[in-house]
């Protein structure tokens, strides 16, 4: 069954509006990012984008034969470079990723906001690689 591409490039469109949305808080000073709810903004913008990311990652797996259609998380990046969907180095961030997503969803009072905020300016290149190589993959399909 082939993949749905217009379901995939709907996700990664919201995955563009979620990482303009984080760049612009990256480009806050430190106190300013700590003040009123921008960090508050930030998680809920990463945590979704991480799970469209994760979204799309199943969709393509499922579709490609994934023999196992409830992956965890980490499962899924690790499928997606089997498949030779995303690089290896990719793959290594997605699994990170994974991790993170499942802080964020269920150790949520762990995660500081400083935290947030390093993650913000330092891997918001992971996403993007994310969505080229996805782009490239369903170019080809």
């Amino acid at each position: 069954m082939p993949i749905d591409k217009l379901l995939i490039k709907q996700r990664l469109a919201l995955i563009g509006q979620y990482l303009t949305e984080l760049e612009e808080l990256s480009k806050l000073p430190k106190s300013e990012f700590l003040k009123k709810r921008n960090a508050a903004s930030c998680e809920s913008f990463l945590r979704r984008s991480l799970e469209a990311i994760f979204d799309i990652g199943r969709h393509i797996l499922a579709k490609n034969g994934g023999t196992n259609l409830a992956l965890e998380y980490k499962g899924i990046a690790l499928g997606l470079a089997e498949k030779r969907i995303v690089s290896e180095k990719l793959k290594d961030q997605l699994v990170k990723m994974a991790g993170y997503r499942n802080r964020l969803v269920h150790l949520y009072h762990q995660v500081s906001d400083e935290e947030l905020y390093e993650i913000i300016k330092n891997n918001l290149s992971d996403i993007k690689q994310f969505k080229e190589q996805i782009l490239e993959y369903i170019s080809q399909k």
